[in-house]
């Protein structure tokens, strides 16, 4: 897993660098919209900002802060072309998203 940003790093003293890497994976995939953005992107290989913004009813400032926070969260990878930045859903990182998740699910419920 890529390391998360600093702040996210330093947010949970005592919890393993996976954990916090999970963590933020979930804060980031906690807002509707960033949900819609990963639906969106994953219909296709990768979209520029502009065709993400054109398929929202959102702000290009709001849409690009979301972007961000999913590249910063490792679920959405950026890719400099020319003069428009391309994202690409990081496929492996979700599905990481969906293992931990099972995971904590089985650990928490396998006592019943």
């Amino acid at each position: 897993m890529p390391p998360v940003s600093d702040h996210a790093a330093s947010a949970a003293p005592g919890c393993t660098p996976d954990s916090r890497v999970v963590a933020a994976r979930f804060a980031a995939l906690s807002h509707p919209a960033r949900i819609e953005i990963l639906r969106h992107l994953s219909a296709s290989n990768s979209c520029c900002c502009r065709e993400v913004v054109d398929h929202f009813d959102l702000a290009q400032s709001t849409i690009s802060q979301h972007l961000k926070i999913l590249v910063e969260a490792g679920l959405v990878r950026f890719e400099p072309d020319r003069q428009r930045s391309r994202y690409a859903v990081d496929r492996a990182a979700l599905a990481d998203v969906s293992a931990s998740l099972g995971a904590l699910v089985n650990s928490c419920c396998s006592g019943r």
